[in-house]
């Protein structure tokens, strides 16, 4: 790539869902000049890719934007519909000027202590990054033997087109999250039959869940990405809330979880007891990896798979924050974090420029 092109900025960010257009706002907030990098085709982040099914109202946990409430929204229209529509608004309001679709292709050290962000569409030299690119681009297939010779339909929660196409068919759901209890009770409506697979007997949670509980449970995910293991999603460790929904699947058998099977045929899974279920498709609720490759020229992963933090900041490397990554990975969480590592970097800034006089 032409070195002429280099393009300089103080910070770069990547991505710009939920954690990346708030690291944005609290960049402009405190006057760092910054460029903000999107793969996706349009604003929205990863909700633009959510199924039709997935209406508003489903939504757990949705947390409004830094400045900027989401009020008004239909609960019935599709929640990849009523959050671009926000994230769009959200970025026009704050004249964030979000550059897409840009794909990062790799972070390397750059020359004078700089970085080099690379992408097709350019190369940016940047003092600090933001890196918020979430995981949706990282869907996790689990391997199981027999998975080549299955003669039916295989898909993952990242292709899954909403229940209709479904109708008929014998269908087994893998993964113990939110996502999979939605995508069963939805599809046993249509479909002559569903199994639930899961490797852990799912945790239902009763009742409310304040404050407390959600700081004990994002103290565990952080505690993970401090010793530089992969990180767990904070729902992992808040269980799955029992509301009306899944109560009546679980009164009508829809729920009745089944353990993991050992193997695959040619038409369905058995059991390690011997005991078999036919099937049409199976579908793997089986989760999302953090979409980090483009930062490995920076060699940031630590034996356990995970990249070490302090708060957001690398701990090998402290131009790199990471925002929307393990305890952060909440739609609250990538808020905070995104206030927490411009405050950083404004320190870091500051510091260069002393240097520098």
């Amino acid at each position: 790539m032409n070195e002429i092109a280099v393009q300089d900025v103080d910070v770069v960010v990547v991505g710009a869902g939920q954690a990346g257009l708030s690291g944005a706002y609290h960049l402009g907030r405190a006057g760092i000049g910054h460029v903000v990098l999107d793969h996706a085709p349009r604003p929205g982040g990863a909700w633009q890719f959510r199924w039709p099914s997935l209406t508003y109202g489903k939504v757990h946990g949705m947390h409004a934007l830094p400045g900027m409430e989401l009020t008004g929204a239909d609960p019935l229209r599709p929640s990849s519909e009523v959050i671009a529509e926000y994230f769009a608004a959200y970025e026009d309001r704050f004249g964030l000027r979000v550059r897409r679709p840009v794909d990062v292709t790799a972070v390397r050290d750059g020359a004078d202590g700089r970085l080099r962000v690379e992408s097709r569409s350019g190369t940016w030299s940047a003092r600090a990054l933001i890196n918020a690119t979430g995981t949706w681009d990282r869907p996790f297939w689990p391997r199981y033997p027999g998975q080549e010779i299955f003669g039916g339909r295989q898909l993952h929660t990242a292709d899954y087109p909403g229940p209709a196409e479904f109708a008929g068919a014998r269908v087994i759901v893998v993964g113990g999250g939110t996502s999979a209890v939605q995508h069963l009770l939805e599809i046993a409506e249509v479909a002559a039959g569903t199994t639930w697979v899961t490797r852990r007997p799912p945790v239902f949670r009763d009742g409310s869940f304040g404050e407390a509980q959600g700081r004990a449970a994002v103290a565990l995910v952080e505690d993970r990405v401090r010793r530089g293991l992969a990180p767990r999603s904070v729902v992992s460790v808040t269980g799955l809330p029992l509301n009306e929904a899944v109560r009546g699947g679980l009164e009508s058998g829809v729920l009745d979880r089944r353990p993991m099977f050992d193997h695959l045929t040619r038409t369905g899974a058995v059991w390690p007891d011997g005991s078999g279920v036919e099937a049409d498709v199976i579908l793997w609720a089986t989760g999302f990896r953090p979409a980090i490759d483009h930062l490995a020229p920076l060699r940031l992963r630590k034996p356990g798979g995970g990249i070490r933090l302090d708060g957001t900041r690398a701990v090998r490397d402290e131009r790199i924050h990471l925002v929307g990554y393990g305890p952060s990975a909440s739609t609250i969480g990538a808020n905070r974090a995104g206030g927490a590592a411009v405050r950083e970097i404004h320190r870091l800034l500051t510091r260069i420029r002393a240097d520098v006089h």
